[in-house]
C-alpha cells in the first residue's frame, strides 16, 4: 500500500495514507498495524493511529532512521501471513435525557425532532473508532448522521460526568472521565471505559466499532451498581 514518510522530531515517524477520512483509509492503517505488531521491530517502542496517519515512536540509539524507513518499507511489503481479525462490535448501554443527557432537548429542538427520534437516529448504528485522542479512554467516532449535526456549546462545562455521551459538530464520542466539555451531552453510559489501575487499561482501540443501545434508569443504576462484573455485548462485524 502506498504512503508517506515524515521525522517528526528525533524520536517519530509519521506514516501519512493520504488525506480522506473513511473507512477505506483507516482499513489500510489498521491492516498496516497489524502487520507491524507481528514484526516486532526492535527499537520500536509504540504507535498511535489517527484519522489518515500513523505515528511510530523510537529509540534512535537502537534503530536509526534510514534502517527505520526500510524496515518498513519491508512490514509494508510483507504479505498478509494469516487472516486478518475481523473487527468488533461493542454494544455500549446508553441512557439517554433526564439528568443523563441534558441537551437531548436541545438536539431534539435544533432539528425539529422530538427527543425519541434522536435516540432512533443515534443509537443502533455502528460506529467506526478512527483513534483514541485528546484524553486517555476517548474514542474519535465516524458515522453520525448529519442529522444530528450541532454546534458545540458557546460556554464550555466545567465538567461532565465520566461516560457521558455527546455531540460536538458532527461527531459523536463518549467521555471517559470528569473533564470540561463544550459538547452537547445526550446520555451516559455506566460502563467504565479507562482504568489506570489495571493491566489493559483502555476499553477500546482503534479499528473496532460502537454501536450505543439505549437503556432505562433503572437499567444504568444496575450496571453502575454490577461495575466490572458486567460485560459488554461484542461481535464480530459482518
Amino acid at each position: 500500500m502506498e504512503y508517506a514518510i515524515s521525522p517528526l522530531g528525533d524520536l517519530a515517524v509519521v506514516l501519512s495514507f493520504g488525506n480522506e477520512i473513511n473507512e477505506k483509509t483507516n482499513g489500510r492503517i489498521q491492516l498496516f498495524v497489524s502487520k507491524l505488531e507481528k514484526e516486532k521491530i526492535k527499537g520500536i517502542v509504540e504507535w498511535v493511529p489517527a484519522y489518515t496517519s500513523l505515528t511510530i515512536y523510537y529509540q534512535p540509539d537502537v534503530i536509526a532512521y534510514d534502517d527505520l524507513k526500510a524496515e518498513l518499507e519491508r512490514v509494508n511489503l510483507s504479505p498478509v501471513k494469516s487472516k486478518t481479525d475481523r473487527p468488533l462490535v461493542y454494544e455500549i448501554p446508553v441512557c439517554y435525557g433526564g439528568e443523563w443527557g441534558q441537551d437531548l432537548a436541545y438536539v431534539a429542538d435544533y432539528h425539529g425532532l422530538d427527543e425519541q427520534e434522536v435516540i432512533n437516529l443515534h443509537a443502533n448504528r455502528e460506529y467506526l473508532i478512527y483513534m483514541m485522542g485528546f484524553m486517555p479512554g476517548f474514542p474519535y467516532l465516524g458515522g453520525l448522521p448529519e442529522t444530528l449535526a450541532v454546534p458545540r456549546l458557546d460556554q464550555p462545562r466545567q465538567n461532565v460526568m465520566p461516560g457521558a455521551v455527546g455531540i460536538g459538530g458532527n461527531q459523536t464520542g463518549i467521555y471517559p472521565a470528569d473533564v470540561p466539555s463544550g459538547w452537547r451531552i445526550i446520555g451516559t453510559t455506566p460502563v467504565t471505559l479507562f482504568s489506570p489501575e489495571k493491566e489493559e487499561p483502555f476499553f477500546f482501540s482503534s479499528g473496532h466499532y460502537i454501536k450505543f443501545v439505549p437503556i432505562s434508569e433503572e437499567q444504568f443504576l444496575t450496571i453502575k451498581q454490577m461495575g466490572d462484573t458486567y460485560q459488554v455485548d461484542r461481535f464480530e462485524k459482518r
